[in-house]
């Protein structure tokens, strides 16, 4: 399974902003399981960000995005994203899309597949 993150960029503080992770290869694998947002500063460790469960009726952010930050997927298109509000300039980082190896649960433990990051830059 690849999982290729795309929508990052260069913005405001204050604007908006979606992230897209597509899936490819044996999708099949990823149908049933959660997936999930990571982030990494520079000096920092990878953080976790939002998670979504196999159909999508539970969803979990870290509690710095919470309210700002909302994650979805499209089973049948193999694709999850993360539109991000209100940015912050805390907010830059690289964001990790990521498939868990259970149904609900995401977490830096549970990650099987990791997608590269797509770069966050947030100005003040």
């Amino acid at each position: 399974v690849q999982l290729q993150a795309f929508g990052g960029g260069l913005v405001q503080a204050g604007s908006s902003l979606t992230l897209s992770c597509a899936a490819s290869g044996r999708t099949s694998i990823l149908s049933n399981n959660a997936m999930g947002w990571f982030r990494q500063a520079p000096g920092k460790e990878r953080e976790f960000v939002a998670g979504i469960s196999w159909n999508g009726g539970v969803t979990r952010y870290g509690d710095s995005v919470k309210g700002r930050f909302t994650i979805s997927r499209d089973r049948a298109k193999n694709t999850v994203h993360l539109q991000m509000t209100s940015l912050k300039p805390e907010d830059t980082a690289d964001y990790y899309c990521a498939g868990s190896r259970h149904s609900a649960a995401v977490a830096l433990s549970t990650i099987a597949y990791w997608g590269q990051g797509t770069q966050v830059t947030v100005s003040s």
